[in-house]
């Protein structure tokens, strides 16, 4: 007959004790504590937090009926020892700047992230495990950084790595701008990040290790989960590569553990923390699904629900309650609660630091405050107005200068570019790059790596120091980035993306280097500013919409050949840039037609619009910096640009016509280039493919005596 033994009672006391003269009835009479040489009570404490980790991952993924158990359930024995004896936190003050930063680069193992903040004490309930991937819920299927804990949203594999680069780089250049004399607290965090075999495949992570080993980011731990499996089968099927090799060649530091033994997994991390000079991968060789007993190393454990019988079975093989789902032993909670009282005390001395800091050195602590808060100079627009030139040249040209002028009063900015800055002008004079030996500079030399330096970029602004990054390259390799981008826009990163040689007038490069897609297909990010300056004054506009533009990025698109001044060098700011359109020049009565264009087709079709005057026509010219920036406005105030009705709407750019019918519902007649360019001379190119101010004048007018008939 079998004894009634309580479920919970038998999964504590089956791990430390040997149970005997169990009766019938089911009660223990006699227990006998066994040796502790022979079972260490702490290392079963934290399997005892593993398989809860597992279980709870499993569970919602279960209820959910969607998500992936197998990474939760082969990394929680990396979670466990991570999350109770090293990670700094501090669940009441999620943004404390001491703490360590924690990157799940494999954002569809989001259950594992959730059920240790859970644990943790975050603002992440019990409820919200049960509400996984449901509307509404602190939970969804992926990493998301506007919820408590979260430091980026993942899930584009390779990414969640590379802003670990991004954060671990941010906290170097932290520790340099500010540590001194009366403060040593900034850069003394770790980043740690959960990376797997999809992470290995994909491009950007050897773009990002490559640069993250260059750098020496020795506060960079990252272990790979390596479970040799992925959705379609085993990993053999087409990764093959030595990742160690691969590793030790970027100049990292690299450990092989089992990723199920703790000994090793503590041992390998306090390892990696002592290595200073380079990053660290910990390869942890684990068992996707790990304790299934029918799909444990299968792929049938990567991104379905385990099924309610085997998640029954696997409970049974981890001595849990079969029949109960989101079990959390007391013991488990005590454990990790536990582990919170350890924290408060470094949190504690953190604060009292950062007290002592802005006693003795109140003048940086206020400059840190402003940086942190990004508050900009009250004076900036005039002080950046009052600089220009009032010459004629590039938008590129007209950029750096400005650039120059705001670094002087805004400390967070900090940029680079992907080998180009000579080209693209965004070097910051006199301010240092940044070295494996010195983090004091403000220049970031990423090598021909656009898509990690998206990415970097979204992890440093992530960071919370207040930096602002901006990177340069050309607009047509924005295409290698777009994945980064597209984060930057959906986590509100306030990152500034400066794309130069920005249509066909590249010229003799040929149509390789000739974007012609590329403008309208950024303006269809949600929450991405795009904005392309006509002249001096509106490149200035633009750079002070995209600091002023807290809540997203903003991608500056500017010219490789000179333009004309079209505005008065009056020290005035330009009425109504910032609503992404505005009347440049208005004709004394009702407009007959209205020419609409961005950028460098802004001063053709103003000479244009001087032949028609002339002609007794009456034309107005809008520039349109921000075509979705003007969409979003008013009906009003878009009605006031563009009369609505019979007046003919002309729209020039040169770029592909797509979306331009957004702007007005009148005739529309689109002047712009939906084919591949040419190589040669861009004044050749301008004039075969209609961009000069007398091809505009004559369609308009061909055009005009068609809409009359």
């Amino acid at each position: 007959m079998t004894p009634s033994i309580n479920v919970k009672n038998q999964f504590f006391f089956n791990k430390i004790f040997v149970l005997t003269d169990i009766t019938i009835k089911g009660f223990y009479t006699k227990v006998i504590p066994l040796k502790l040489s022979i079972m260490n009570v702490g290392e079963n404490m934290s399997k005892m937090n593993a398989d809860t980790i597992r279980l709870l991952a499993a569970d919602m993924v279960q209820k959910a009926n969607s998500g992936h158990p197998g990474l939760p359930m082969g990394m929680a024995d990396c979670a466990s020892v991570l999350w109770t004896k090293f990670l700094k936190y501090n669940p009441q003050d999620p943004e404390w700047p001491g703490r360590d930063r924690f990157v799940m680069s494999g954002g569809h193992g989001s259950s594992l992230l959730y059920a240790v903040l859970h644990l943790s004490g975050y603002d992440i309930s019990l409820e919200n495990l049960k509400n996984f991937r449901q509307w509404g819920s602190k939970t969804p299927g992926h990493p998301e950084n506007h919820l408590p804990g979260v430091e980026t949203t993942t899930g584009p594999l390779g990414q969640g790595l590379t802003n670990a680069v991004g954060l671990a780089l941010a906290a170097r250049m932290t520790a340099a701008q500010w540590n001194d004399e009366n403060c040593d607290i900034f850069g003394k965090n770790y980043t740690y990040c959960f990376c797997g075999d999809g992470d290995m495949m994909e491009g950007v992570s050897h773009e990002a290790s490559s640069f993250a080993g260059h750098l020496g980011l020795g506060k960079l731990i990252c272990f790979y989960d390596s479970n040799r499996i992925t959705i379609d089968g085993s990993t053999d099927l087409t990764f093959t590569e030595d990742v160690a090799m691969r590793f030790n060649a970027y100049h990292w530091h690299v450990q092989e553990i089992d990723g199920h033994d703790h000994e090793q997994i503590a041992e390998a991390i306090k390892i990696a923390q002592a290595e200073s000079e380079k990053p660290s991968l910990i390869i942890a060789k684990t068992h996707i699904g790990f304790g299934s007993p029918n799909k444990q190393d299968t792929s049938a454990a990567h991104g379905a629900p385990l099924g309610e019988e085997e998640l029954r079975l696997t409970k049974k093989a981890l001595n849990f309650p079969e029949n109960e789902s989101f079990y959390i032993p007391a013991e488990v909670i005590k454990e990790f609660q536990a582990y919170q009282e350890t924290q408060k005390a470094g949190y504690k001395n953190w604060q009292s630091d950062l007290e002592k800091w802005k006693t003795t050195s109140p003048d940086a602590y206020m400059k840190f405050e402003a940086q942190i808060s990004k508050t900009l100079p009250q004076d900036l627009r005039k002080i950046i107005l009052k600089s220009l030139s009032g010459k004629a040249n590039s938008t590129r040209a007209h950029s750096g200068n400005i650039l120059q002028e705001i670094a002087k009063n805004v400390s967070g900015l900090v940029g680079g570019s992907a080998d180009l800055s000579a080209s693209d002008k965004t070097t910051l004079k006199g301010a240092g790059s940044i070295s494996k030996d010195d983090f004091l500079g403000r220049n970031i030399h990423y090598g021909i790596r656009e898509f990690a330096m998206g990415a970097v970029m979204n992890g440093m602004a992530l960071y919370g120091n207040g930096f602002i990054p901006y990177a340069g390259t050309f607009l047509v390799f924005s295409d290698y980035m777009r994945s980064a981008i597209r984060m930057s826009a959906l986590m509100k990163n306030q990152v500034i993306y400066v794309f130069t040689h920005d249509s066909i007038f590249v010229g003799e490069d040929g149509p390789t280097h000739q974007p012609i897609e590329q403008i309208m297909s950024l303006r269809l990010i949600p929450g991405l500013q795009v904005i392309r300056p006509a002249d001096e004054k509106e490149t200035a506009e633009a750079w002070l919409s995209a600091l002023e533009y807290q809540d997203g990025p903003t991608a500056l698109i500017l010219t490789r050949q000179n333009l004309p001044e079209l505005h008065e060098n009056d020290h005035c700011a330009i009425t109504d840039f910032d609503k992404g359109a505005y009347v440049i020049k208005d004709s004394k009565m009702k407009p007959e037609a209205v020419i609409c264009a961005s950028g460098s087709e802004l001063a053709l079709c103003t000479e244009a619009a001087e032949k028609l005057t002339a002609e007794g026509h009456a034309i107005r010219v809008v520039s349109v910096p921000s075509y979705e920036t003007f969409l979003k406005q008013e009906q009003s105030y878009r009605d006031s640009v563009i009369p609505p009705g019979s007046t003919s709407v002309i729209t020039v750019e040169a770029g592909c016509t797509f979306g331009w019918g957004n702007v007005s519902s009148n005739p529309v007649l689109h002047l712009g280039i939906d084919h591949y360019g040419s190589s040669a001379p861009y004044e050749i190119l301008a004039e075969k493919f209609g961009f000069t101010a007398e091809a505009v004048y004559n369609k308009v007018k061909v055009w005009l005596a068609k809409v009359k008939v």
